[in-house]
Order: C-alpha cells, then structure tokens, then sequence
C-alpha cells in the first residue's frame, strides 16, 4: 500500500505527508484545529512553491488565459501562480494571504507589494464587485464549515464575473469529514461542497483536475456570478 500510495502521490506532497507520519491513517475529528501556524513555516512555504506544479497551475492558466480585467487569488501563498497568469494573460493580478511570511516571498519574487494584502479570507478588504475574476487552489478544503462559508460569501461579493476554485475531493466519493494528514482539511464528496458555492453563485460547474493523491482527487468549482 504504501509503495503504490509514492507511486501516485506527487513527490512535494509525499514528501510532506511522510514527514507528518499520518499519512496512511488520517485522523477524524472536528474542524476546530485549523493548522495555520503552517503558514509561518519555511518549510511548508517550499511546499507551496511546488504543489500545482504540472496539474492544478496549468489548469489555472487555461481558464484564465482569454481572460480580461482585474482577478484576485485568494491564498495566493508565495505569489507562484500570480508570476505564472502575469506572464501569459492580460489580466491585472492581485493577491491576499494570511500569512506576512508568505507575502513577503511574493514580494521577493518580484510581485509589487500594492498589489498584496496581508489579510484572512473569510475578510476581504476589498469592495464589492472590485475584481472580475477571483479563484483559489488548494486553500478553501482547509477552513473551517464557518470559515468557508464566509469565505465563499467574500469571494462572491467581491467577484463580478466568475470565481474558480479548485480543492481535492474525497476518492471514495463520501464525505468523510475533517482530517489530519500533514495539515488538517475536508475530505469531502463535490455534491458537499457543491452545496455552499450554489448559496452565492447563479451558475456552478464542477470539472475534474489533473491533481491527485492516494485519498483524494482535484476538482474545479466554476462558480459564475
């Protein structure tokens, strides 16, 4: 089991799941224990550098590259994908992150600092309908049932045209809850989640990702205002 989950598991995320030694026995529990303090640590900051690689960032490029106007990424992290979309698209990309240390490599990277904001998600400073496009990858699975029911309602408020979301989903096609491998996050079905993006989006399509973990696939939330 455990040489067919390297197999298939992309080697940053294995490489993160062994070092939390849970990997092959998630913990169920409540999601009362965000581990946000993995956000100040140098360690995951290198993770996130590399964790869409060939899957979930090409897919963002795809979706965004005809797109015009202003987009914000939620969670933007270390500023990887907003580098990649100002490369490639015309869109005029800013970003938010809940961590100083994470903002602070985005500045690094080259990103203009007026275009960051230290901030929580579930908070947005920013006005309704201020950006055309918004999305996340890889963030919204983390929060609590509270939180991403904030979060959604911010990113439907501040979004005038469409928010993309993508997060894994359980293999098993269950709801099987908050877990805690490396970091804690919902394993759940899309139908689950499919249910708090219809609350505050007119139209929602739900199309597969590349991005794929032994218990876990990526799915895209297409949610059109």
């Amino acid at each position: 089991m455990k040489e067919l989950a390297r197999k298939v598991c992309p080697p940053p995320v294995w490489r993160a799941l062994s070092r939390a030694r849970t990997f092959l026995l998630p913990r169920k529990g409540r999601d009362d224990g965000q581990d946000l303090g993995l956000y100040w640590d140098e360690h995951m900051a290198k993770l996130l550098d590399e964790w869409g690689e060939g899957n979930a960032w090409r897919e963002i490029e795809l979706l965004m590259a005809c797109a015009n106007g202003r987009a914000l990424d939620i969670a933007c992290g270390t500023g990887k994908v907003m580098e990649m979309l100002g490369d490639i698209s015309a869109l005029d990309i800013y970003g938010c992150d809940i961590s100083d240390l994470l903002i602070e490599k985005a500045v690094a990277r080259g990103i203009k600092k007026e275009r960051l904001k230290i901030c929580d998600a579930t908070q947005l400073p920013y006005a309704d309908n201020e950006f055309d496009f918004s999305y996340s990858i890889g963030s919204l699975e983390h929060f609590t049932v509270e939180g991403i029911e904030k979060a959604i309602a911010e990113a439907a408020r501040v979004t005038r045209v469409a928010s993309f979301h993508m997060m894994p989903v359980s293999r098993s096609g269950r709801d099987e809850g908050w877990l805690k491998t490396y970091q804690t996050f919902h394993n759940s079905s899309p139908g689950w989640w499919l249910a708090y993006f219809e609350k505050h989006f007119a139209r929602v399509k739900v199309v597969d990702s590349s991005w794929n973990d032994p218990i876990s696939v990526g799915k895209w939330f297409l949610c059109y205002r």
